[in-house]
């Protein structure tokens, strides 16, 4: 054990040329960043899921309940032996030949048995007020978190000039503000990651947990070679757009279509600017290019790098989403009268995967192909962050 602690300690993995562990222990005058002081996250992790039960049940339930938001789940499916059956055991979208063949077996009409496997998916889905608690939540906790992080940054030099994250380094000391920021967002992340198997689940959940794990391992790995300045801008830049997206998930959920609309715009404005145009323009600028020339580039430095160079794909992965949906609301606005702040439902319930599916089939559709269609919970979908700080 102790022949691999030496090999994952490397110095000359983890640090610049000539810098060893002990240069950078605690001193009467100094504090540096300790691998040990990581251990802090996961006590502080479950605290966090402690307070979201708490926030969830006494602070989001009652503004859900006044904004008049239900806690009835949708409709319950009648008992059915054998449609249960084939829902658990075969599939949950029958096509169009098991229709016909359970239409003949259980003397039921299609379009009754379409409605029966509707309803059933949707009892697995939460309700919407539960939905509206878990976008309260992350809203209260993104909104706090960038809030902390610009009035830090707004007192650090660095956030004027990149080229401080880098002089004098490693031996930059930690401060206190800096040391609650890190683990603040690291037991976070740690949080959601365990969260996020009990959590609503949407169709970018691979997407989110890879970017969870990433996350997780930047915020580590910059702390303990003490990469952490940069690693803060990495933090309040992808925290800058979080609460608007849970902001209009919120107002949807409270039907107030035209706030949702406008929060969806602005949310998307701000994610594509930060992420496509802040983000690599700064960050990795300074990260590639402004380190290379002060400090110079040693293994721990090529890794960080390709992490964030992966950040930065994921960044790219969402944008596409966002632009995708954006087009296809002005595409179908130029059929009638198009409002700029309007955002479809359909389009954006692309980037959810828990919105509830339409009771009634489309008029005037076959009911021997209709086929369901993805809800209307508008922009209840998770990006990031998305979160995403560090990535996100």
């Amino acid at each position: 054990m102790a022949g691999i602690l030496a090999w994952f300690w490397n110095e000359r993995f983890w640090l610049p040329h000539n810098v060893t562990w002990a240069d950078l222990k605690n001193t009467e005058e100094a504090t540096f960043p300790q691998a040990e002081d990581l251990y802090l996250a996961f006590p502080l992790a479950f605290c966090i899921f402690m307070v979201r039960l708490i926030f969830e049940r006494f602070v989001a339930k009652p503004c859900a309940i006044a904004l008049n938001i239900q806690a009835n789940g949708p409709q319950i499916a009648p008992p059915n032996a054998i449609l249960e059956k084939v829902f658990t055991a075969i599939t949950k979208h029958p096509d169009e030949k098991r229709l016909e063949g359970l239409s003949k077996q259980l003397d039921w009409d299609v379009r009754s048995i379409q409605r029966w496997f509707r309803q059933r998916r949707n009892q697995e889905k939460p309700s919407t007020l539960t939905r509206f608690c878990e976008s309260m939540w992350r809203f209260s906790f993104y909104l706090y978190v960038f809030t902390y992080g610009v009035r830090f940054l707004k007192k650090t030099p660095w956030l004027w000039n990149t080229r401080h994250c880098w002089y004098n380094y490693p031996y930059q000391p930690l401060t206190t503000d800096l040391h609650y920021y890190y683990i603040l967002e690291l037991s976070f992340y740690w949080s959601l990651m365990f969260s996020q198997f009990t959590d609503i689940k949407r169709k970018d959940f691979g997407i989110m947990f890879l970017h969870h794990l990433v996350s997780i391992f930047l915020i580590t790995f910059s702390y303990v070679n003490n990469m952490a300045r940069v690693g803060t801008l990495v933090l309040c830049l992808h925290d800058s757009a979080d609460a608007l997206l849970e902001a209009a998930k919120m107002a949807n959920y409270a039907k107030f279509q035209k706030m949702c609309d406008l929060l969806f715009v602005m949310f998307a404005v701000v994610f594509i600017t930060t992420r496509l145009g802040i983000f690599p323009l700064w960050v990795l600028n300074t990260t590639l290019f402004e380190s290379w020339e002060i400090v110079g580039p040693y293994p721990s430095w090529w890794v960080f790098n390709l992490l964030l160079l992966l950040v930065q794909g994921l960044n790219c992965f969402w944008s596409y989403l966002i632009v995708k949906i954006a087009c296809k609301a002005v595409s179908r606005g130029k059929a009638g009268k198009w409002n700029p702040l309007h955002v479809s439902k359909d389009d954006r319930s692309d980037i959810e995967s828990s919105s509830d599916e339409e009771d009634s089939e489309p008029p005037g559709k076959n009911p021997h192909t209709a086929t369901t269609t993805n809800g209307t919970s508008g922009t209840n979908g998770y990006l990031l962050t998305g979160s995403c700080s560090m990535d996100d």
